[in-house]
């Protein structure tokens, strides 16, 4: 007898605990679909369009918004309601003129409302890079894609500037690197995940430890108030040099 596979079902208790939703009044919620993003870590358009934003009222209505093609995620329209967006995706909805990135809170994944010139494109962070076929790079991104870097001369790779963990800002929907933000100190960045997630500030001191992984490095963040907080690198997103390239909410800043 062949696989079952796995479940295409989720109950509303364990759902991950930043979902806007009603623990106890109903017991299935919309699982969301294999995808760029964990479950951990995602939000379906359906929780998206009904409980956050409260354009639907049924998971029926926000299906039909989908199957419609008004909603796109990084540029390009998506038409299956349980689509997992995660961090620093852009979520537009052009026929009302409404843009949202996902970014971190203290309590999770939220929604901030965003220009549309900034709709344009979305950070990344390299998770990782190597070497594939004609000798060209490939960097491997926090959302799951990829974006190849044509190397010119291989005995003398000037295009390689990129390293794990740096941010490239990405053109939407065309995927072209922008520019690049560095993991160094002096630089923003926000903190993705541990008690401090959702607190952004200026990058003080990152602390170098022989025989420990880059990712496990301690990091200092102090925010205009000059609060500061301590964090691994791995929780870390580098999200500009001399000022933030992203809106993102007032209330999330290091306290």
């Amino acid at each position: 007898m062949g696989g079952k596979g796995g479940s295409t079902g989720l109950k509303r208790k364990p759902a991950p605990r930043f979902w806007p939703i009603h623990r106890k009044e109903f017991m299935w919620v919309v699982k969301p679909s294999p995808g760029p993003h964990s479950l951990e870590n995602c939000l379906p358009l359906t929780i998206i369009l009904r409980d956050i934003l409260g354009f639907a009222k049924t998971r029926k209505e926000a299906k039909t918004i989908v199957s419609q093609g008004k909603v796109y995620v990084d540029g390009k329209v998506r038409r299956e309601d349980n689509f997992p967006v995660g961090l620093m995706d852009v979520v537009s909805i052009p026929d009302i003129n409404k843009f949202f990135r996902i970014v971190t809170s203290s309590k999770g994944l939220i929604l901030c409302s965003i220009s549309k010139e900034e709709s344009d494109f979305k950070l990344c962070r390299i998770e990782d890079k190597k070497i594939v076929k004609n000798k060209n790079m490939q960097l491997n991104l926090h959302d799951g894609s990829n974006i190849l870097i044509k190397i010119n001369d291989p005995e003398n790779p000037r295009e390689d500037t990129y390293r794990t963990l740096d941010t490239v800002k990405v053109s939407l929907p065309e995927r072209e690197v922008l520019d690049e933000v560095r993991m160094k100190e002096n630089n923003f960045a926000i903190i993705t995940s541990g008690k401090n997630i959702g607190k952004y500030g200026k990058i003080i001191e990152i602390e170098e430890t022989e025989g420990k992984k880059r990712r496990n490095f301690l990091v200092t963040i102090e925010d205009e108030r000059e609060n500061r907080c301590k964090t691994i690198l791995n929780f870390v997103f580098a999200i500009g040099e001399t000022k933030s390239l992203i809106s993102l909410p007032e209330a999330v800043q290091v306290v």
